[in-house]
């Protein structure tokens, strides 16, 4: 697992270093206590001792002794998450089998199968999301085999990378963006799966703080400005709820709490809005004290009371109660018109409810005690085990599949009998039928969603009732993997495709076989390899049906030698074809290499910028060693890059900028603002006149009194950028200037 660690200011001897190490340990015990039964202090000390001396010669890349990494790993999983004493031990040792000399038949020796299986869990883990994809797939695949065995590996898992999220500042700035977007792509989407709401948007906000810096202090910063008249706004909005709700003898606790700065940074991206039109900085919670068999009931009745003062907004109640979610999240959230023309959110769960959202499954597991309902969750990892059993071994889908099909969020689609079924967002009525039946998904022509007839494309939205159509002559096609979503419908259509290109294939190895008995070849492993290769396939059985759909043209055997029996090709046979670089969208002159300095080493390296995100000198960049397109440069907040860091990592290039006035770079903006007379000519005063800046394109489209602009500009850096941005804005009448990526 990542050694990560805390800030480089580390300054202990070695006699405060054992005092330190001692303090956290008793520290762990003392929040440990409530769960010891006789003998389970004992052990938590065996562990602590052989984890201690294991990594006794360890010291991490703050220079802090290495015991102190598991040592804060294990009391996240008991403070935060709520786990016990097993996942405590575990906790301590999750390094050691990878790490140090200690084996896992030592750790079986001491305390047991169980441990010994969860500590093997964690081991394997220990090398996911790195060197290639596939091989990261299959990883992710093991981790994933023991997580349905038992849930407290992710758990533990989770633990340990929020600790290194939260110690990451002593890393270099490439593994800080590489862990980072493993975080983002993975962890924190897994988190949440999990329950585990606080540590999900921690380990968001994290790596917004490394892959965005600029960004996160912008937020935080104004948070923080805004901080009292939030507060001010927050008591004046409770004051006649709290009323209320103590006038109807409710055992109740209120408060406001901000939105998360990830969270904040999502609405003004999406909304393109500013920090000051995010409505909702904040949400108010009320968390009740009720018995279960109330707790729905006096739900909806605080609901009734806050809509009785403030006016709701219809389409904005999110009624968890009734249907709560597969990671077993229940509550009420509602938007009200709170004073001054402000919307605000409030949530309104009760203490079990609001346990469940701290702590997740270790909540579960304690309220589901002495109950043998099978829940949402466990269907969940019911889901994951299928997944897992049908996917192809060596699948680089793997990664994204899992993703979209078991870390999104979900929607509730009905049966005509009222059967429930559990679906990611985005799901169509494919994905349904494939839900229901494998055979009702492969002869699916089409469905009825509320009683009306749609396609099988049809997008499912929560709450439809869903009858799907079947012809036995129907048969799954290559279209059908454009609007299927699930892992479980893409593996059985491709399955069925597979199956059928197989038939048609056995043509197509006849014809072949012919062909190759008529020139006094044979049909061996090494001819067929040579003809794969020859024709750039990826494997036989596409040399077969590419023959038999006529395809391929067999007149090309003409060109080999048979010697013996073997196929030799004379080579080169076909001219080399060669790619030509796309051209650059921009205005670049020859010294565009020293732009960039890479390494330590100051080498200058060609390099080329990416058309997805549009990178200019200033931006904050990573680059990317591409297959075929050489080293290709994106901004660290490009829409890709949390996919390509994660991915593959070992192919990223630290980059930074250098200074070059000589190059200017295509940029695009959209400004928006009032229709006035003379408004455009002051824009192109301001930026062709006072500024110098060369203006390559200009639409403007006016209507209805506003006016939308899009204007593309060559600017030599991020600062000249700014600084042009900024200028805009001070114009009487424009509303809002933003940089966007041109095509």
């Amino acid at each position: 697992m990542e050694t990560t660690l805390d800030k480089p200011k580390y300054s202990l001897n070695e006699e405060e270093e054992k005092k330190e190490i001692l303090r956290r340990y008793r520290a762990l015990l003392r929040v440990l206590k409530p769960k010891l039964k006789p003998g389970d202090k004992e052990l938590v000390r065996t562990a602590f001792e052989m984890s201690a001396e294991a990594h006794k010669t360890m010291r991490r890349k703050s220079g802090e002794p290495y015991i102190l990494h598991p040592l804060a790993v294990a009391m996240i999983c008991v403070e935060e998450i709520g786990l016990g004493v097993r996942s405590t031990i575990c906790a301590l040792l999750h390094d050691t089998v990878e790490d140090t000399d200690l084996n896992l038949e030592d750790i079986q020796r001491e305390f047991g199968s169980e441990i010994a299986k969860i500590v093997d869990g964690l081991t394997k883990i220990a090398n996911v999301l790195d060197t290639n994809t596939s091989k990261q797939a299959e990883n992710f695949k093991k981790i994933l085999l023991t997580l349905t065995d038992d849930p407290r590996v992710i758990l533990i898992k989770l633990a340990d990378r929020l600790h290194n999220m939260r110690t990451l500042d002593s890393m270099k700035r490439e593994s800080q963006l590489k862990i980072s977007s493993e975080t983002v792509y993975i962890y924190a989407p897994l988190a949440h799966r999990m329950g585990l709401y606080s540590i999900k948007t921690e380990m968001e906000d994290l790596a917004m703080k490394y892959m965005e810096p600029d960004s996160y202090r912008y937020i935080a910063q104004k948070l923080d400005n805004t901080k009292r008249e939030r507060t001010r706004y927050i008591n004046e909005f409770i004051k006649p709820i709290k009323e209320k709700l103590t006038k109807g003898h409710f055992d109740f606790e209120i408060y406001g709490r901000p939105k998360s700065i990830h969270s904040i940074w999502n609405k003004i991206k999406k909304k393109s809005v500013s920090f000051e039109e995010v409505y909702d900085l904040f949400a108010i919670r009320v968390i009740l004290n009720s018995p279960p068999e109330r707790e729905k009931e006096d739900c909806w009745k605080v609901y009734s009371l806050i809509t009785d003062e403030y006016i709701p907004s219809p389409e904005r109640l999110r009624d968890w109660l009734s249907n709560p979610k597969s990671n077993g999240y229940e509550a009420l959230h509602t938007t009200v018109m709170g004073p001054q023309g402000k919307w605000v959110e409030v949530q309104i769960r009760t203490k079990r409810m609001n346990d469940i959202a701290e702590k997740g499954l270790a909540a579960h597991w304690k309220y589901k005690e002495g109950t043998d309902e099978e829940n949402r969750f466990d269907k969940w990892f019911h889901q994951i085990r299928d997944m897992l059993t049908n996917q192809d071994s060596n699948s680089i889908d793997f990664l994204q599949d899992f993703k979209v099909s078991f870390l999104a969020e979900e929607i509730y689609v009905y049966t005509p009998k009222g059967d429930v079924k559990m679906l990611p967002v985005g799901a169509s009525a494919l994905d349904f039928a494939f839900a229901v039946h494998t055979v009702v998904g492969e002869k699916c022509i089409g469905a009825k969603v509320n009683h009306k007839l749609v396609p099988i494309s049809h997008k499912l939205r929560s709450g439809d009732q869903v009858e799907i159509i079947t012809s036995t002559k129907q048969k799954p096609n290559l279209e059908w993997l454009k609007f299927a979503v699930t892992t479980k419908a893409k593996t059985k259509i491709k399955d069925s495709l597979k199956e059928e290109k197989r038939k048609v294939a056995e043509d197509g190895k006849y014809t072949l076989q012919r062909k190759l008995e008529a020139m006094g070849a044979q049909m061996s492993q090494a001819n067929l390899e040579e003809l794969t290769s020859f024709y750039k396939l990826p494997s036989a059985l596409d040399l077969f049906y590419e023959i038999a759909i006529k395809k391929i043209d067999l007149h090309d055997l003409k060109e080999f030698n048979v010697i013996g029996e073997k196929l030799m090709l004379p080579r080169p046979v076909k001219p080399v074809h060669e790619e030509k670089p796309e051209p650059e969208s921009r205005h670049a002159s020859k010294k565009e290499t020293e732009l960039i300095i890479f390494g330590e080493s100051s080498d200058k390296i060609m390099y080329t910028l990416a058309n997805c995100c549009k990178p200019i000198p200033g931006d904050d960049v990573f680059g990317f060693i591409t297959q075929g397109e050489g080293l290709k440069i994106h901004r660290t907040n490009c829409p890709n890059a949390a996919r390509l860091l994660s991915h593959y990592g070992h192919r990223v290039v630290k980059t930074k900028w250098v200074k070059n006035r000589e190059i200017s770079f295509l940029t695009g903006l959209k400004i928006v603002g009032l229709d006035d007379v003379g408004v455009i000519n002051k824009i192109t005063n301001l930026i062709s006149g006072t500024l110098k800046i060369n203006i390559n394109a200009l639409t403007i489209e006016a209507r209805e009194g506003l006016f939308e602009g899009n204007i593309r500009v060559y600017v030599h850096d991020k600062d000249e950028l700014e600084h042009l941005l900024d200028q805009l804005k001070k114009l009487p009448g424009i509303e809002s200037v933003d940089r966007y990526d041109t095509e």
